[in-house]
C-alpha cells in the first residue's frame, strides 16, 4: 500500500520536528520552513495533504493558501492549518479559501490522526478541526 503524501508547513524547526517524527509513523512526510519553499515543493510532487502554520515570515499562511488556490495544477490540494493562530478573525478571513481544518498548536496525537483520517476518507464532510 502507497503511503499518503504529507507537506508540513512551518518555520519552526522544533514543530517540523516533532510533526514530522509522529507523522512518520504513517505516512510520508515532507517539510517546507516557508510558503514560497511549499508551493515549490507542491509543484515538483503533489501532496495528499498539507499541514499549514499560519503565521509564518514573508507569506503568511493565508498567503500560501490562497498562491495554492491560484495553482491551476495544486489548487485542490486539501489545505489544514496548524498553526497557534487563535484569533477569531484571522480563523474566518481563511475560511473563504476552504481549508479541511483549522487545528490549534501543539496537536493532540489522536485528535490530529483523526483529522487526517477524516480527509483521506471518501466522507469527510466540512471543516475538522478544534477551534
Amino acid at each position: 500500500m502507497k503511503l499518503k503524501h504529507i507537506l508540513v508547513v512551518d518555520d519552526s524547526a522544533v514543530t517540523l520536528r516533532s510533526v514530522k517524527s509522529l507523522l512518520d509513523k504513517k505516512y510520508r512526510v515532507s517539510v517546507a520552513t516557508t510558503g514560497e519553499m511549499a508551493i515549490k515543493s507542491m509543484q515538483r510532487c503533489i501532496p495528499d495533504l498539507v499541514l499549514l502554520d499560519y503565521e509564518m515570515p514573508d507569506w503568511d499562511g493565508k498567503k500560501t493558501l490562497e498562491m495554492i488556490r491560484q495553482d491551476e495544477t495544486i489548487k485542490d490540494v486539501p489545505v489544514m492549518f496548524l498553526t497557534g493562530v487563535a484569533d477569531k478573525q484571522h480563523i474566518a478571513s481563511v475560511l473563504e479559501l476552504n481549508p479541511v481544518g483549522y487545528m490549534l498548536k501543539p496537536p493532540e496525537q489522536e485528535k490530529l490522526f483523526a483529522a487526517i483520517e477524516d480527509v483521506f476518507s471518501d466522507d469527510s464532510s466540512g471543516l475538522i478541526g478544534s477551534i
